[in-house]
């Protein structure tokens, strides 16, 4: 597997489509298609696909509703398919699709795609995160002024966010995506670097994750106990 690095010209000429935004902070999201059966399939296996699928369009709306207004351009990238009429405003949210095999090919496509844009400091977050805020997403954009790498640690092993103000391919790779051994690999691929931790963070993966969070209960009635 190879990473390309942007030349001066792919910098000049992906620049042009960004020449109205005013900011060099770039916030990529990453989403599934909201779709039944299709996503959140581990949450699904106990409580159900319908469920599944309103309690991830539910934390979708939560994902919009803290970053519409952050200041930095923003990105969605779709699993499956852009949907032009959907939640995201296209005023708001530039639409791409997710390319590669794995979601290491994919995260590292769409950094590369923002560093030959011209964006100085690039994060990634996904879809599923209820405690996250506004001021958390700004205060990590931060970070990466006095930092070279941030990461967001997830309570399962894995991380909720990573940012960057430079390219590093080996981020991307020989990572066991989905398991808890993503935050220890990535953290000891950062060990000579210069890096912020931010608060661990629950995402929202599997029943057990939300069984006792009150927001989640009026999913959760058919549920026994």
């Amino acid at each position: 597997m190879s990473f390309i690095t942007p030349n001066t010209k792919q910098k000049e000429a992906a620049t042009v489509n960004y020449t109205n935004i005013a900011s060099k902070n770039l916030l990529l999201i990453f989403t599934r298609n909201p779709e039944l059966g299709k996503c959140k399939t581990r949450l699904a296996a106990t409580v159900g696909n319908q469920t599944a699928l309103d309690i991830y369009e539910f934390l979708l709306d939560r994902t919009v509703e803290i970053t519409e207004n952050l200041s930095a351009a923003k990105q969605v990238w779709y699993s499956e398919e852009i949907w032009e009429d959907d939640i995201w405003d296209s005023n708001i949210f530039d639409k791409k699709l997710q390319q590669g095999e794995d979601l290491g090919i994919r995260m590292a496509k769409a950094f590369q795609e923002g560093f030959t844009a011209g964006y100085e400091r690039i994060i990634v977050i996904g879809s599923d995160m209820l405690d996250l805020n506004q001021n958390d997403l700004q205060n990590a954009f931060s970070e990466l002024k006095k930092n070279d790498f941030v990461i967001g640690p997830a309570e399962d092993g894995g991380y909720y966010l990573l940012g960057m103000n430079r390219f590093k391919p080996e981020l991307f790779v020989k990572k066991n995506w989905g398991k808890e051994t993503v935050l220890a690999d990535t953290l000891n691929d950062l060990k000579n670097e210069k890096y912020h931790i931010l608060e661990e963070r629950n995402d929202v993966d599997l029943y057990e994750d939300i069984k006792d969070i009150e927001v989640f209960q009026p999913y959760l009635k058919h549920i026994k106990a």
